[in-house]
């Protein structure tokens, strides 16, 4: 088959795995589609964690159908498993298949796969060819490509300013900077999240849900909290039920307000403080051991900031209002101790949205 049909039927899986974007983790989301004599004869796409794998829906699909599959093609938007996890290896499921070709975008980052997969399938004679569409492939996956070679979470930071860089007014008065239609995107964030964070001066400003709710999910976000010296009120939504929480603390809370939220289900990490603050690096490891492929940090500024500061980001969202709030507001950034320009932090435009009148910047390092 010539590189445009492979391209073609490449975009369809990819299609297919697109909507699953954040609700597979900690797998990858992953599409799949068979192909014999030009047409599509089964489609599959992983639904979540523990089901099987895109390949396998795949195969179900076209068998159901009543479809003869040996002698087919299959695109496959990830390389397939070739180890025992929560499901056996799909590898298996195509040699079994007698499927003749498998065209993969990109191999597996997770080392228990990368590259064997595609020797298994080669050597049971089966012409494995991988790299199509192998950018945007890797792009679907971002965040589970970072957590599998940096062993952390995909680090996604997200601000809503004014146009001159302001997230509130000089009174702490922020509701609403930006539109409608931008706050409806950040649900869509928070759905591809594993994890959304907030620091304590945000909680106790906009006592947030941090929940997915103007538009459809099957789950929820973790909730992750920083909160040294829990001053977070027992009461604040944050500890509601609609989603699990984990807060980190310090040494310095007390200790029975901690144990009254644990007896509600928040989970509890206390972690030690340095310069009074916390390494995110230690957070980051506990997040890391949690499944946490994916981290929206939704503020503050000071948060962002520290963030920026030790450069541990992946890619940053700007949602910018056709607003002007002044120099007395409070800016988006705090000090970075920058002197030059060349000293600054150097970012890459990826994608500019509108929404309304406001306009969303999508960045990275």
């Amino acid at each position: 088959m010539n590189k445009t049909a492979d391209e073609l039927f490449m975009k369809e899986a990819l299609k297919l795995a697109e909507p699953r974007k954040g609700l597979t983790h900690p797998n990858p989301t992953v599409g799949a589609v068979i192909v014999k004599n030009g047409k599509v004869i089964g489609k599959g796409y992983h639904k979540k964690a523990g089901m099987p794998h895109a390949e396998r829906e795949a195969i179900n699909d076209a068998v159901k159908k009543g479809y003869n599959i040996e002698g087919s093609t299959m695109y496959v938007t990830l390389e397939p498993c070739c180890h025992y996890g929560r499901t056996p290896p799909c590898t298996e499921a195509i040699i079994d298949s007698r499927i003749k070709r498998v065209v993969i975008a990109t191999v597996d980052p997770n080392p228990q796969v990368s590259g064997k997969g595609v020797e298994i399938l080669k050597k049971h004679g089966i012409e494995t060819v991988v790299g199509i569409l192998q950018e945007e492939a890797k792009k679907l996956n971002e965040d589970f490509f970072v957590y599998i070679k940096k062993k952390r979470p995909f680090i996604h930071l997200k601000i809503a300013q004014s146009l001159d860089g302001k997230i509130a007014t000089r009174t702490g008065s922020s509701k609403w900077i930006t539109s409608e239609e931008s706050r409806k995107y950040v649900h869509q964030l928070r759905k591809e999240s594993t994890a959304v964070m907030v620091g304590t001066n945000t909680a106790l400003k906009d006592n947030p849900n941090l929940t997915v709710r103007h538009i459809e999910t099957e789950r929820q976000p973790l909730r992750v909290v920083l909160d040294k010296d829990l001053k977070i009120p027992e009461d604040y939504n944050l500890f509601n039920n609609e989603a699990k929480t984990v807060l980190f603390t310090s040494n310095l809370a007390d200790i029975d307000k901690i144990k009254r939220l644990e007896d509600r289900g928040v989970q509890i990490v206390r972690l030690p403080l340095k310069n009074g603050k916390f390494k995110l690096y230690d957070i980051l490891e506990n997040l890391y051991s949690m499944d946490v492929i994916h981290l929206l940090v939704e503020g503050g500024r000071d948060l962002i900031t520290q963030f920026l500061q030790e450069k541990l980001f992946d890619k940053i969202s700007v949602f910018i209002a056709s607003k002007i709030i002044g120099e007395d507001g409070i800016s988006s950034f705090g000090k970075l101790g920058v002197n030059s320009v060349d000293k600054s932090i150097n970012l890459h435009l990826e994608d500019i949205k509108r929404f309304g009148d406001d306009i969303l910047l999508q960045l990275r390092p």
